[in-house]
């Protein structure tokens, strides 16, 4: 039996869309067996629209190994525990992705190594910015240059990082729906100044330069206005921290002094419940470590 575990990821973090990516503590743990079908079980966030479902994205992903490799593919048994919330932009599906590939490329010998594993996670997502993070831990800077993937990994210090979501049906497909086909040279040059220096904050833990420059004009705007509540929570966010959206949203991602945490998850979650509107909150921190084998 394969017992492995993924982390939940932050994309975006602000102006680094599509691009930028980080792996947060907050981990699916998954078994694998070798079965005569496909059986997949779930328990944890959503566990009961999960299970309605054997053939998804985390078994399709395990098989596309097999198929890759050249193998034959008789079955596997999945038992899952989620803590990674769903819809939320918190890499849910990245982690499934991943976690698929994962463990289908352990069970084989390992034939496609960690960067054939990206390369087919970012075909599969189609783009590195979750699946990068999920994969190889800490804040990752990932591009597609022609058929080559170009990446680096950076370490993040300690920092207390707040999620907030708000009750609502969203998904990645709707956030991207309503971004303009068309940016600005006035909003690509804000983030691209934007950019380096919330990769240069998140690397050293400079708090305060990362509330001065986490900010966004290619896709927050746009979605926050749809989202329940979400500008709302943002501002209110931003009174503690540097926020963004995470990913497609709608969860925000806010980085604070430890001290804080409690108290921002409190304000934040209240900004949106004030609008009568359901709210999910948690305290979590960055992770070094991607998805990995537990032994």
């Amino acid at each position: 039996m394969l017992k492995i575990r993924v982390p939940a990821t932050s994309a975006n973090l602000g102006p680094g869309f599509d691009c930028m990516g980080m792996a947060l503590d907050l981990w699916n743990e998954m078994t694998f067996e070798p079965a005569d079908e496909v059986i997949y079980e779930v328990t944890g966030e959503d566990a009961h629209k999960l299970n309605l479902y054997p053939k998804n994205l985390l078994t399709n992903s395990f098989i596309q190994v097999y198929d890759f490799c050249g193998k034959k593919f008789t079955g596997i048994k999945v038992k899952s525990h989620n803590n990674i919330l769903l819809s939320s932009g918190v890499g849910s599906s990245a982690a499934a992705i991943v976690a698929g590939l994962f463990a289908a490329n352990e069970l084989l010998g390992n034939p496609l190594g960690t960067y054939g594993l990206l390369r087919i996670a970012s075909q599969i997502e189609g783009h590195p910015d979750n699946v990068a993070p999920a994969l190889l831990g800490g804040l990752v800077i990932a591009v597609i240059q022609q058929h080559e993937i170009v990446w680096r990994k950076y370490e993040i210090p300690e920092f207390s990082i707040v999620i907030a979501k708000p009750e609502m049906e969203w998904t990645t497909q709707v956030g991207r729906a309503i971004l303009p086909p068309t940016v600005s040279r006035a909003d690509a040059i804000f983030n691209i100044g934007r950019t380096p220096l919330v990769i240069e904050a998140l690397r050293t833990g400079d708090l305060g330069l990362l509330q001065k420059v986490m900010d966004d004009k290619l896709h927050q705007p746009y979605r926050l206005e749809q989202i329940s509540a979400g500008m709302k929570a943002y501002k209110v966010a931003k009174e503690f921290g540097a926020v963004a959206l995470s990913g497609a949203g709608p969860a925000l991602v806010c980085f604070v002094e430890p001290k804080n945490a409690e108290t921002a998850m409190t304000s934040i979650m209240a900004a949106i419940t004030d609008e009568g509107i359901q709210a999910r909150g948690l305290i979590t921190r960055p992770s070094s470590q991607g998805i990995y084998r537990v032994e």
